[in-house]
């Protein structure tokens, strides 16, 4: 599912609010079928929501490798300080997440040295480690090539099938959305001004007038 709308909007604004980066003034969030508005980030990650952001966010003096093992033994809640020591322990799971990113090829490499489009398939494999059921994805394709940003894209479909997750993303390129989303919310002065299929609201007059022009 996708939110989309001008600068503004209020897109990033409801991605803080639903994942306890912002306290909300007033109404819910809820998820299946709880209340998790007041929560902090970390207790709403533990329920089962996962967050990527507009920046990619990795672990700069880790290798890839290194990374996974320590959000996954943060998952499991281990001492990050024993990261290296869990390597052993979480050996099969970051290896299949590493084959399931396409990672493989850089499993030593360092995070600070990698390829933005590269830093992007880690900060979704990190993400993926705390097994979510839902992921918040703010725009996951900012920055990249149009040939990255489909095979980004390509790639969350098919990690968020074979791992039963639901996905929300923001997204300013249109040809992103309209391409990958199965329904779209369209956000204007923080308020929803419609939604439905991407054809619908590709030819909406509200949408139109508002965002797509």
């Amino acid at each position: 599912m996708a939110v989309i709308g001008p600068n503004g909007a209020g897109k990033t604004t409801l991605f803080n609010l639903i994942h306890g980066e912002l306290p909300a003034d007033d109404g819910n969030v809820r998820f299946e079928g709880h209340e998790i508005l007041g929560l902090s980030s970390h207790e709403i990650a533990r329920r089962g929501v996962g967050r990527t952001f507009q920046v990619a966010a990795t672990f700069a003096s880790m290798t890839v490798r290194e990374s996974l093992a320590l959000a996954l033994a943060a998952y499991k809640g281990i001492d990050g300080a024993m990261v290296a020591g869990m390597l052993p322990v979480h050996v099969s799971r970051v290896h299949e997440l590493l084959a399931r990113s396409r990672l493989d090829g850089l499993a030593d490499a360092h995070c600070a040295a990698l390829a933005y489009g590269d830093s992007k398939r880690l900060e979704l494999a990190l993400a993926l480690a705390r097994e979510p059921r839902l992921l918040l994805m703010d725009e996951p394709t900012a920055g990249m090539t149009p040939r990255s940003r489909r095979e980004l894209m390509q790639l969350v479909v098919d990690l968020s099938r074979a791992n039963n997750v639901a996905v929300l993303f923001t997204e300013h390129d249109m040809d992103i959305v309209f391409g990958f989303a199965q329904h779209v919310i369209v956000l204007d002065s923080g308020a929803m001004i419609a939604h439905g299929s991407p054809a619908d609201m590709r030819s909406n007059k509200t949408v139109r007038a508002a965002y797509l022009g």
